[in-house]
């Protein structure tokens, strides 16, 4: 008999958590509470919810969450804030929303006086890794039930062969019979693994692709657009001022119909193994490219390369689970010092699938157009101090060329 008395489960109502509701039922015989989370998906929630009621889920222990503005204002922005992307590429759509889940995992056991809590990530991924480590940085007596390391379930063809054993209904299927891709999906982004993606050689079918037109398809008129910063943050687009997670919305709407965001990438998993995914990140793409304009005025120049250093630190960081960690909460509060007076607008263009910055200014601007000009400065710079710091620069290596080094 199993000492887990009630469970907390991280509840999409998909095919992987469906079967595990079920299987936590017929294995633990435990009391189960549903956690679905609206991260901005585009999807119903209510079938989660008709699902779980289906399975004998209590109507009290269902939980469905609008966390969309804690998500992009907490989360998301905060990430952005210090320009992150992993491995040169990708923006860290999934691995951003794995802390706020586990959070509010944490928050409802505790609420609920739940003995454990689980989660369908897989024994072979990421998220399994961040769903855990935050929750043991938040609850560290708390007890996890990974239902990938524990059952013989261990692909999708069986997965759904137990769901139509148990009378599990299923969405999404793949129009050419099989498996669906394994699918995340929030306000940042949606990705796209599974099937033919397992083998690099592989295209992408342009069928698979849900929020962005193709570059070729997108309008032949570029469009332009306006965002306003504060302290790091967008605030406004095109002169109207929106709630966090309004403002990814619309990024996305605009990103997506330019054909801006598609990703195509093999990443180096934190188990060890390579992986490829397909990533739709439209709103994100222009927030980073947008961001670092408006922090190309604003920024000291040593300040702005001491970030550009700490960034792939601080992406593996968010990568590997370590969202709750002391160092990522120490870097953070660098990060966010060095956004005070990132203040100001920045002018961006849209166009068959690239976006570029084409104007920027700030009330606290260190562009210095009477210094920078081509044109005479009135003295406001003396290019001739700049032999001295040349010579000096150069002493070492004219040393090391008398000595033929």
């Amino acid at each position: 008999m199993s000492d887990v008395k009630k469970v907390v489960l991280a509840y999409s109502g998909g095919l992987d958590t469906s079967v595990i509701l079920k299987w936590l039922q017929d294995t633990y015989g435990c009391e189960v509470v549903t956690f679905t989370a609206d991260l901005g998906q585009g999807e119903e929630l209510d079938p989660a919810r008709d699902k779980a009621l289906k399975f004998g889920i209590k109507p009290e222990n269902i939980y469905i969450d609008d966390v969309r503005e804690e998500f992009v204002r907490d989360f998301v922005f905060p990430m952005f804030r210090a320009n992150t992307v992993y491995e040169g590429e990708y923006l860290l759509g999934t691995s951003i929303a794995r802390p706020l889940i586990a959070k509010r995992l944490v928050e409802i056991a505790q609420e609920t006086g739940a003995d454990a809590i689980s989660h369908g990530a897989t024994g072979k991924g990421n998220d399994q890794v961040r769903f855990e480590l935050g929750a043991y940085a938040l609850m560290p007596g708390v007890k996890v039930i990974a239902p990938w390391r524990e059952w013989d379930l261990l692909s999708r063809e069986k997965l759904l062969a137990y769901a139509e054993a148990n009378d599990i209904p299923v969405d999404m299927k793949h129009k050419n019979g099989g498996a669906p891709y394994s699918m995340d999906a929030n306000l940042l982004h949606i990705s796209f693994e599974g099937r033919h993606l397992e083998d690099p050689k592989a295209e992408a079918e342009e069928s698979m692709w849900r929020w962005t037109v193709s570059p070729e398809a997108a309008p032949d008129t570029p469009e332009f657009i306006d965002l306003e910063f504060e302290q790091g943050d967008v605030v406004a687009v095109n002169g109207v001022r929106l709630k966090a997670h309004e403002v990814l919305a619309k990024l996305n709407e605009l990103g997506g119909k330019h054909g801006i965001g598609r990703l195509d990438l093999v990443e180096n998993r934190y188990v060890g193994m390579k992986s490829r995914g397909c990533y739709e990140t439209p709103g994100g793409t222009i927030l980073l490219k947008a961001h670092r304009g408006i922090e190309s005025i604003t920024l000291d120049r040593e300040v702005a390369h001491l970030k550009d250093d700490l960034m792939p630190r601080y992406a593996s960081l968010i990568y590997n689970g370590y969202w709750w960690s002391p160092e990522r909460r120490a870097l953070q509060v660098l990060i966010d010092h060095t956004q005070q007076r990132v203040n100001g607008w920045v002018r961006l263009k849209l166009y068959k699938g690239g976006v570029s910055v084409v104007a920027r200014d700030s009330k606290d601007t260190l562009f210095d157009q009477t210094i920078a000009t081509f044109d005479d400065d009135g003295g406001a710079y003396n290019q001739a101090d700049a032999g001295g710091f040349i010579k000096l620069n150069a002493l070492r290596m004219r040393i090391a060329g008398r000595k033929g080094r």
